[in-house]
């Protein structure tokens, strides 16, 4: 397992703490990993649709050529 250091914006530090306080999570190192696992989950599927449709787009644009 690899470690990182991050710096928070204090407003940012105080929600989490809050959060950990609450009791949502063990500590902020879970609550930031969940978090980080969340966003990477997010955006790996709106990035390969993303892929889908430039390469419709691309072999749509190739389709136009042949035909002409």
């Amino acid at each position: 397992m690899q470690s990182i250091h991050i710096e928070l914006p204090d407003t940012l530090a105080a929600e989490l703490d809050a959060l950990v306080q609450a009791g949502w999570f063990r500590s902020k190192n879970e609550l930031i990993c969940l978090a980080l696992v969340e966003f990477a989950r997010h955006h790996r599927v709106a990035l390969a649709e993303q892929f889908q449709q430039e390469d419709i787009a691309w072999a749509l644009r190739q389709k136009e050529a042949i035909q002409e």
